[in-house]
């Protein structure tokens, strides 16, 4: 017989990696259980999502407002239509707020920023974000400094500062 201690040392563990299991699930959510707040759908419209993906955060000035709630593609002008689930909270967003897609840090997940401008007429439940600024491709814009032809090679100065005027530079 294996006797009680062992027994309930083995419960403990068990009661212990539920637990642990739990807090990761909880953890992985950003403590939002799925029934949040009333929110209300905006929609903007990108050349370029980049690596924007849904559930994304959506932020003015760093703080969150709202998230992606869906990503499409306008089948006329092949743009990215994005659709921002924006807290109900913050409902009298400008007319002429805004979008851009920014990522945190140097190679963080994407996020939609949102600067609210200072038109007096506010945003409705489905109206579209019209100014944006699509994502900036990282590795293209890598591609293209370490790849460009640079242009013409300039001849060097013909004298520089410590030089006398009576020494040749070679």
């Amino acid at each position: 017989m294996r006797g009680p201690r062992l027994e309930f040392a083995v419960g403990a563990f068990l009661l212990l990696a539920l637990a642990s299991l739990l807090v990761l699930a909880i953890a992985s959510t950003n403590n939002k259980w799925g029934f949040g707040g009333d929110s209300y759908p905006l929609t903007a419209r990108f050349s370029t999502i980049g690596q924007l993906r849904v559930a994304a955060p959506v932020k003015i000035g760093g703080v969150v407002v709202g998230q992606v709630s869906e990503i499409g593609l306008d089948p006329q002008k092949f743009d990215s239509i994005v659709t921002l689930s924006i807290n109900s909270r913050y409902k009298d967003l400008p007319a002429d707020t805004s979008a851009g897609i920014f990522t945190s840090g140097l190679l963080g997940e994407s996020y939609i920023g949102l600067t609210p401008g200072g038109d007096v007429e506010t945003l409705k439940a489905g109206d579209e974000i019209a100014l944006t600024q699509s994502a900036v491709d990282l590795m293209q814009l890598v591609g293209k400094y370490m790849f460009a032809g640079g242009g013409e090679k300039t001849a060097p100065a013909a004298a520089s500062t410590s030089a006398t005027p009576t020494e040749e530079i070679p």
